[in-house]
């Protein structure tokens, strides 16, 4: 029997608008998320909302205005798109099937500020849907991002009288279609041409890592992410690296001439190294002129490319006597990528 199917694409979020107001208001939400984090309810409060984000906002907003256009948010109205058109390839499946095929209904949500998840599945609900798919729109899984997504869909569906028949999205780190698609982008800057490459990742704290952890293996050693096994599968860091890994072998980019970094830390607890900006500057240094920026954890281009990449670390990358950082867009709206969100739907 012919099913509706309801697909719901999460990405991270953004503020309403650029003004000081709003990014404050999507950072208390943002940082207070127990999953972001980790320390006690109330010390967390204070520390956010009394400390961080009085401090931190006025800077952050500025940085969106930046990037601001005329469309708005990048992160929002580019994920908008996106939705109309894996909307639309789905459609079109479903008319060319001989029996009418399943109907998928495709909305949008993010983790924090608007859409909000809770609304989009009420869209979806509504629709009467049979089945629900939760793909979130992060590649690599981290409990700050896909496992909150997730959660916060637990938390709303576990109120409703009717648990509906779910089906979670944890990760496609290694997806070969996820890999062809940024392939693809990557190939027009011919990476050849440039002196470094770098596969900059957001970072994490490394508690969060060995919080993950189950098996002891954790920053055991300078190596225990470069491979992945069954005792580290679910690890940020290693699924970064086999994303690194993948995109390096199908654009011919040697081992030698690539370097796997961590970006947009935030306190002054240890986080994944090496550092992007740290990178820069060696490598900025050591004579080093032209680097490329791949950003396989993002896959719509938002403050962290466009601006912290596109701009920050540019200016920085001079000051160390380097001349250009080119930042590889992410997928956004690549016919590629929609056809790999397509097929990840299919076989959910």
């Amino acid at each position: 029997m012919n099913q509706k199917i309801g697909v719901l694409l999460v990405n991270l979020g953004t503020p309403d608008s650029p003004k000081t107001s709003d990014v404050r208001k999507y950072l208390n939400e943002f940082l207070t998320d127990g999953r972001v984090i980790d320390v006690p309810w109330l010390q967390r409060q204070i520390l956010v909302r009394g400390i961080i984000s009085p401090f931190r906002a006025g800077d952050s907003a500025k940085s969106y205005k930046e990037i601001w256009d005329e469309k708005g948010s990048p992160l929002k109205w580019i994920s908008e798109e996106l939705t109309e058109k894996v909307q639309g390839v789905l459609d079109n499946m479903a008319h060319r099937a001989s029996d009418g095929g399943n109907e998928y209904y495709v909305e949008l949500a993010m983790r924090y500020q608007s859409p909000d998840i809770e609304s989009a599945l009420m869209r979806l609900r509504k629709k009467n849907v049979q089945r629900y798919i939760i793909l979130p729109l992060f590649p690599q899984y981290a409990s700050s991002s896909t496992g909150s997504a997730h959660q916060r869909v637990m938390e709303i569906v576990s109120k409703w009288e009717v648990i509906p028949s779910i089906h979670f999205i944890n990760s496609y780190y290694d997806n070969p279609d996820f890999i062809k698609a940024f392939t693809e982008i990557g190939k027009k800057y011919q990476p050849k041409n440039y002196d470094h490459i770098l596969f900059s990742f957001h970072g994490l704290p490394k508690r969060h890592m060995k919080k993950a952890n189950d098996y002891g293996h954790c920053l055991s050693n300078a190596y225990c992410c470069q491979t992945i096994t069954e005792k580290n599968q679910f690890c940020y860091s290693a699924q970064c690296h086999r994303t690194a890994q993948l995109l390096a072998k199908s654009l011919n980019i040697a081992e030698e001439s690539y370097t796997i970094t961590y970006q947009s830390r935030l306190g002054k607890d240890p986080w994944m190294e090496p550092y992007t900006d740290k990178v820069l500057e060696e490598l900025g240094k050591k004579g080093i002129k032209k680097v490329l920026v791949f950003c396989p954890a993002f896959v719509a281009d938002c403050l962290e490319t466009i601006f912290e990449i596109g701009v920050e670390y540019q200016e920085e990358f001079e000051k160390f006597g380097g001349e250009k950082v080119q930042l590889v867009e992410s997928l956004n709206t690549h016919p590629l990528w929609v056809e790999a969100l397509k097929g990840m739907i299919l076989n959910s």
